[in-house]
């Protein structure tokens, strides 16, 4: 992610250094409206995924839901590529807990708005791109004119049916949309971009590429050709298709992994722990389990199920993983929120500039083990395909 505060150095806006192909960049960019101090301010990623896509990324308007210490990762990384603008939306007010690893709020801030008290400090990081604020209530917003508005929709650390809700939304207006959230050294991103084409580009091959369906949910729709340092790059239009949030709750895992006992013994146990997670929350169980044993019994009864649900191997679910993930609910670690931001704000990127492989579609991040791990969720249909738009044994685990 280019970053305004160390692009190259230019005098009174002036272009970058006078090479070919600083020249050319600079020569098609202004063709395209970006003015010189932009083409200087976005050298870098400019010749990484070109002018066009900086022109898309550039008129983009973000919604970003719950300014928690993921979303202030999330809205640095975005502000920096020079969005158009971003919406800040929360109703809720900065307390002493919002301090620890968030970094666009002080002590002075507590009791503000969380959103009014973010803005400013967004604003300085580019003051090219429009910071606006919404401070009411967003979760039952059911004019679809609201999300239409958006070019993306990203919401984080939020329960369940708030999720599923804003989603929801999301599709009736046909934006794609992201939910995300840290869990201490836990997290997830999930996306959900409704029909979604992207460009790949790569080295053509001898064997001709067949135009069809690839997997269930992704299918090459086309492919051109350019000569580029004497190879001809091949550029391979895809569209993937993805499932609603209500709905990837209650997915089994693809079918090349049911069938394969090998894969299904490296599942992250994350996965089971986050789906019980959500289950809790769609049953009105509370946003996270308490430590009575009344709470803990209803979760783990429901994490027991979802284990089921996926066919998963008892021992890659043992009470020690399950008692660190409890501990970890509704904490905040930098270095977590950080790695997930700067994952979701550059899947955003590619987005926008439909340039390579989204997240398909729920990823997960464990910052123990370092790894993350991406599963695609979708409900199985006789005529093994997904619909562009959705509708809305084992041996059990306690924790003690």
């Amino acid at each position: 992610m280019a970053d305004p505060r160390t692009a190259p150095h230019t005098t009174n806006g002036s272009f970058p250094a006078q090479d070919a192909a600083g020249e050319t960049v600079a020569a098609i960019a202004q063709a395209e409206t970006i003015s010189a101090d932009e083409i200087a301010l976005y050298d870098r990623q400019i010749r990484l995924w070109g002018v066009q896509a900086q022109e898309k990324i550039r008129n983009a308007n973000i919604l970003l839901v719950s300014i928690k210490a993921l979303a202030n990762e999330i809205a640095k990384n975005l502000v920096l590529a020079g969005i158009g603008s971003i919406t800040l939306a929360d109703h809720a007010t900065v307390t002493e807990d919002d301090l620890g690893a968030q970094f666009f709020v002080t002590e002075a801030d507590i009791g503000k708005n969380r959103a009014e008290a973010a803005a400013p400090q967004i604003r300085k990081l580019n003051p090219r791109v429009r910071v606006n604020v919404i401070t009411r209530d967003i979760k039952n917003e059911q004019n679809v004119n609201f999300y239409a508005a958006y070019d993306v929709i990203i919401a984080t650390d939020l329960d369940f049916l708030t999720l599923s809700a804003l989603d929801s939304g999301a599709r009736l207006a046909q934006r794609p949309f992201y939910a995300g959230a840290s869990h201490g050294f836990y997290g997830y991103i999930f996306a959900d971009l409704g029909s979604h084409e992207f460009v790949v580009e790569r080295e053509q091959s001898n064997r001709a590429t067949r135009v069809g369906p690839e997997t269930t949910t992704r299918s090459i729709i086309g492919t051109t050709t350019k000569k580029e340092n004497g190879k001809i790059i091949e550029m391979v239009t895809k569209r993937e298709l993805y499932t609603p949030m209500l709905l990837v709750n209650t997915c089994p895992l693809p079918p090349d992994m049911q069938k394969n006992v090998r894969k299904l013994r490296k599942v992250h146990p994350l996965l089971t722990c986050i789906r019980a997670l959500w289950e809790y929350q769609r049953e009105g169980h509370g946003v996270f389990p308490s430590q009575s044993h009344e709470s803990l019994e209803k979760f783990t009864a429901i994490l027991n199920e979802k284990h089921k649900e996926h066919q998963l191997p008892t021992h890659i679910l043992d009470a020690g993983f399950l008692r660190n993930f409890l501990q970890n609910l509704g904490s905040e670690l930098a270095p977590v929120t950080a790695f997930l931001g700067g994952q979701l704000a550059q899947d955003v990127i590619n987005v926008l500039g439909k340039r390579e492989q989204p997240i398909q579609n729920l990823m997960l991040f464990d910052g123990e083990e370092n790894v993350g791990p991406i599963y695609a969720l979708h409900p199985v249909f006789v005529d093994a395909s997904i619909p562009p738009l959705g509708t809305a044994p084992a041996d059990p685990v306690m924790v003690v």
